[in-house]
């Protein structure tokens, strides 16, 4: 019997893919997340160092700064544990600090698998470590972890965890818009109280990151109806649109990437290729978001 069933598997075995969930993390792969993310671009100024914190982030709570996730051991996230990091990332919770600013938006990357966060947190530890303080947030609101934590508890979307990314091109572009892009987090507005309005899911909004309006990129009429697949492809790859206008501000930092990191014209052409897939498929929403004049 115990011949048999070693035969038995021999036989189905070569037919199993293997699960990246198995795997030990990649840092080539999670070259890729990072780029399919913008390069993390909050947590990285203008000019760089790639990682090293300064990316402004203005609300109407506050302007945040995005902190140095280099693996400098003091200013740092280089004493961090693999837990830590992944707990920071998926669900908001700052290694001796408590509960992150909506700010950061862990609730979207909660969805993000097992194997991609840890082959993205294995990138992390290959950018150049940087000794570069991180800089104090401007107009926090007073009790502000306190205030975190409550409007995890009210308002933060939760999404479910996973092993490993879906396979199937369609789930697999809702899984990069939703988890690891964050399309739908800078083009869905939210409410006064910085709630997700996902009746208006990727319809965009007159405020959106930095204060700037982003575009409604649902297949409505007001949105980006008239674009085929090759269209979003050659957005994502070059920042130009089929009229030949070029995208601006947050959205040409994420397509060329910041301070010299990787961006969306990094990526394989295949992963680009899902989410314009994906976002053919969403339900179109009117809402007209007035774009902005020169």
């Amino acid at each position: 019997m115990g011949w048999f069933l070693r035969v038995g598997l021999l036989g189905v075995l070569p037919w199993v893919q293997p699960s990246l969930a198995d795997e030990p993390g990649s840092a080539e792969r999670g070259r890729v997340l990072f780029a399919l993310a913008g390069g993390c671009g909050c947590h990285t100024a203008k000019d760089g160092p790639v990682g090293a914190g300064g990316g402004e982030v203005p609300t109407p709570f506050g302007k945040f700064y995005g902190t140095n996730i280099t693996p400098d051991l003091e200013t740092g996230v280089g004493a961090w544990s693999e837990e830590e990091l992944i707990a920071a990332i998926r669900d908001g919770v700052a290694r001796g600090k408590g509960v992150e600013s909506p700010a950061m938006p862990y609730y979207w990357y909660s969805g993000m698998s097992d194997a991609d966060v840890r082959d993205l947190v294995v990138y992390l530890r290959t950018l150049p470590p940087v000794r570069k303080e991180n800089r104090p947030h401007e107009g926090e609101l007073p009790f502000a972890r306190l205030a975190y934590r409550l409007w995890r508890t009210l308002f933060a979307p939760r999404f479910e965890r996973v092993r490993e990314r879906p396979r199937e091109p369609i789930a697999r572009g809702r899984y990069w818009v939703d988890h690891v892009s964050l399309c739908a987090d800078c083009h869905t507005p939210r409410n006064f109280l910085g709630a997700v309005r996902f009746d208006l899911y990727l319809a965009g909004t007159e405020r959106g990151p930095g204060g700037d309006k982003v575009p409604n990129i649902t297949p409505h009429e007001t949105g980006i109806a008239s674009w085929d697949e090759d269209d979003i492809v050659q957005l994502l790859r070059t920042g130009f649109t089929p009229e030949f206008d070029n995208v601006q501000g947050w959205m040409a930092e994420v397509v060329e990437g910041k301070g010299g990191g990787p961006g969306y014209r990094d990526v394989p052409e295949e992963e680009l290729r899902a989410i314009a897939r994906y976002l053919r498929t969403v339900k179109p929403v009117a809402h007209k978001v007035e774009a902005e004049e020169d």
